[in-house]
């Protein structure tokens, strides 16, 4: 099985669950990842902090790069990463990415994924959608991006907020690529 080169993006939307579940089934399903590279905007840190408690840097089990770090490896086409998964995904994120504006590292990541041809997952969370966001979707998928939003699904009877979050998050990690048991309906 080939491994996977892969950038985690967190922004500032609500739903920082959704990107701590992620990092956390990523370090599970470290045999499948070469290498995996976090970058956190500002604000995904003060969200994380009012809803998960201290954001600590520490704690990621993946290099995490500023966001103002532009020779950071994400930043070049040359560093060879096979997919990119912002997750929660902001519609100012969103936005930025769809009319090529690469004001940070993690949007700056995400173009390079594009011109580069390689899989863009980008999971919003916020809603309901304006004509504006969803004529940024609408751009995004015709050039390539996979638009993921955090809709859970109840199919499997989920228990708690975590396993509700992680329909979402195992969702996300198949379509990037990952193989692992999850639910499967019918099965």
């Amino acid at each position: 099985m080939r491994r996977l080169r892969i950038i985690i993006g967190v922004t500032g939307a609500s739903g920082s669950v959704y990107g701590k579940l992620l990092l956390d089934k990523v370090k599970e399903l470290e045999s499948q990842v070469e290498e995996c590279g976090v970058v956190f905007s500002d604000n995904a840190r003060a969200v994380w902090t009012y809803e998960l408690g201290n954001f600590d840097e520490k704690e990621i089990p993946f290099p995490v790069y500023r966001p103002d770090d532009f020779f950071a490896p994400p930043a070049s086409g040359s560093a060879g990463y096979d997919v990119m998964i912002v997750c929660p995904c902001t519609m100012g994120t969103l936005g930025r990415i769809a009319s090529g504006v690469s004001s940070d590292l993690l949007t700056r990541a995400a173009d390079v994924i594009l011109k580069e041809r390689k899989k863009l997952i980008l999971v919003p969370r916020e809603l309901p959608y304006s004509l504006i966001h969803l004529n940024n979707m609408k751009l995004l998928t015709e050039a390539g991006t996979i638009i993921c939003p955090a809709s859970p699904s109840f199919y499997s009877k989920p228990q708690n907020i975590e396993a509700l979050a992680m329909t979402v998050v195992d969702r996300v990690l198949n379509l990037a690529g990952f193989e692992f048991p999850s639910f499967q309906w019918g099965k």
